[in-house]
């Protein structure tokens, strides 16, 4: 079985944009935003995937992500639930593993999150300076829970 190990961290400092090695520019909808199961199209740059995600115990999920027709991806998304989120993904080399900055914009503007995917939910690894408070458990932050209440609406 395919499985994501992830842990979700808040931004402390800019600092991380030095270190900047890549970006993307991501959309993505959900067919299915169920807590049991998402069902997710993303268009990141110039491809289209396909991810099934389901429950998540501790830091692990099942994730099966499949490459789709980009023409295919920019169809379905407009059947997936609203809002669409928007953001750039910008990756960051620290202590010799990538982390992933999102920088949401539309209704989840103002957000930023760093994610980092492990090989065990044990696995060590070093918090560079820029990070902040862990929210690997929080479900606000989670992509699928942003498109029923947007970062533009919390208090």
């Amino acid at each position: 079985m395919a499985k994501e190990i992830e842990r979700k961290f808040l931004i402390s400092s800019e600092s991380w944009k030095d270190k900047v090695t890549r970006a993307i520019t991501i959309k993505q909808g959900y067919l299915s935003s169920e807590p049991t199961r998402t069902v997710r199209i993303r268009i990141a740059g110039e491809q289209g995937f396909l991810t099934i995600k389901g429950r998540s115990v501790g830091f692990t999920r099942p994730e099966f992500e499949y490459e789709i027709p980009v023409t295919d991806a920019l169809e379905m998304i407009e059947l997936c639930e609203q809002p669409v989120i928007e953001k750039i993904r910008y990756l960051v080399i620290e202590y010799g593993k990538t982390w992933e900055v999102d920088v949401f914009s539309g209704v989840n503007e103002g957000l930023t999150l760093a994610e980092i995917e492990l090989d065990s939910e044990g696995e060590e690894f070093v918090l560079p300076a820029w990070i902040g408070a862990e929210v690997s458990d929080d479900p606000r932050y989670f992509n699928s829970s942003l498109i029923r209440s947007p970062f533009s609406n919390w208090e």
